[in-house]
């Protein structure tokens, strides 16, 4: 693809990075046969291809209008297309540039603008959170009924085993996930343990800033990567082993910490060492000797959404169907797996009515063989399956639960 960025975008950082993008790209179409927006609208400006060239006319200097801003918004950014590109195109990092430059040339319509400040000031501070799920629980009898089932439903945390091994590997509590499912890391505590691993928690870590950078405030979302690696730094220094995170949606964010912090002169060399040691829980199960694990299944009927986060972005579409395989559980066959279950982070609140088409159109897939439960790699998308499934939705890793 030809290119004539405009002279305020051409010698910047992000100007350079967006050209690179914009000329891998050969037209060929192939993402659009993936893309879930443009599956549901058939708008090619609701597709991959379109939006390209929506951000190749803004950094070239043309009007940006609200209807650009519209079609980036759209864009659940599930990485799918980046999965069947043949010419290698990074779109999640060009969409990220375009929408920071729409957000600076286009004024949102108020209510836009107090829904997403809100997102961005509760969910990914977790006592904030905490106090508003707690909130919203107290008045679900009064809200109505569609909105009533968006409240995540009390979880109470199982307890985790205190352990000390000579193996360690440091965990990510994270924000959404430490409050609503706080099972899935106690969970993935005491498989750790099972395994004679130690798992550390550093207090002073927080959101990934994946909610931040993908709704355009790209210095908040670096910020919550400087805190981290910060957080993180004097345990990787003593030895841990890795950084495991069983919230796949954080995974592929701390996964890109080397690249987003690669022109940062003090961070870039520790986000680069950050990034070699993130693990999927799945990606570490799957180099142990899961014996002690293997009456978990006992041929128990299970459906598994493999989160776009886990399938696309951390590129490991099977590596969790291959460990629950493997403990004796039974996985149903699920139509369209590469489609977005449309919780996206924020995008079910903000782009309700296409979040609810693909969430319909997923649980379809996920219960046309009965399965027992289904399971996911990611909080969002748990929650989000939750609200209208007719079995139980399980992170996967609770599962593994060692029987005497």
């Amino acid at each position: 693809m030809e290119t004539a960025l405009a002279s305020q975008y051409r010698d910047t950082p992000q100007g350079r990075e967006a050209d690179a993008i914009l000329r891998a790209c050969v037209h060929c179409g192939f993402c659009t046969a993936t893309c879930p927006t443009y599956q549901l609208l058939g708008d090619e400006l609701d597709g991959p291809r379109g939006r390209i060239y929506l951000i190749k006319q803004m950094l070239e200097g043309r009007t940006v209008s609200r209807l650009t801003q519209t079609h980036l918004d759209r864009c659940l950014t599930c990485t799918a297309c980046e999965t069947t590109c043949p010419s290698g195109v990074r779109y999640h990092r060009l969409l990220d540039i375009g929408r920071q430059i729409a957000e600076q040339k286009i004024e949102r319509p108020w209510r836009e603008r107090v829904v997403r400040r809100g997102l961005r000031a509760v969910v990914p501070h977790p006592r904030r959170f905490s106090i508003a799920v707690t909130l919203a629980r107290w008045l679900a009898p009064l809200l109505p009924r569609a909105l009533s089932k968006k409240v995540p439903p009390r979880q109470a945390s199982s307890g985790r085993v205190q352990s000390s091994h000579q193996r360690k590997m440091l965990i990510l509590e994270g924000c959404v996930q430490s409050v609503a499912t706080p099972k899935t890391n106690d969970s993935l505590v005491g498989v750790l343990n099972e395994l004679q691993i130690s798992a550390v928690s550093a207090p002073e870590a927080g959101c990934c800033g994946a909610l931040d950078l993908h709704m355009a405030d790209h210095q908040a979302g670096l910020a919550a990567g400087h805190r981290n690696i910060d957080a993180w730094w004097s345990y990787i220094e003593s030895g841990i082993e890795a950084i495991v995170i069983s919230a796949s949606g954080c995974g592929a964010m701390v996964k890109e910490y080397g690249y987003l912090l690669r022109g940062d002169e003090r961070y870039a060399k520790k986000a680069e060492r950050v990034t070699a040691l993130a693990r999927d829980i799945s990606e570490v199960l799957s180099q142990e000797n899961l014996s002690r694990f293997s009456r978990c299944g006992e041929g128990r009927r299970v459906a598994f959404h493999a989160p776009c986060t886990l399938q696309h972005s951390q590129q490991l579409p099977f590596s969790v169907q291959r460990v629950l395989e493997s403990v004796g559980f039974r996985l149903t066959t699920v139509a369209d797996a590469h489609l977005c279950c449309g919780s996206a982070g924020s995008y079910s609140v903000l782009q309700e009515e296409i979040s609810q088409t693909l969430l319909d159109n997923k649980l379809v897939a996920l219960q046309s063989e009965a399965p027992e439960m289904i399971v996911t790699a990611n909080v969002g998308c748990q929650l989000h399956l939750q609200t209208q499934a007719s079995v139980p939705v399980k992170h996967w890793i609770e599962l593994l639960e060692v029987r005497a």
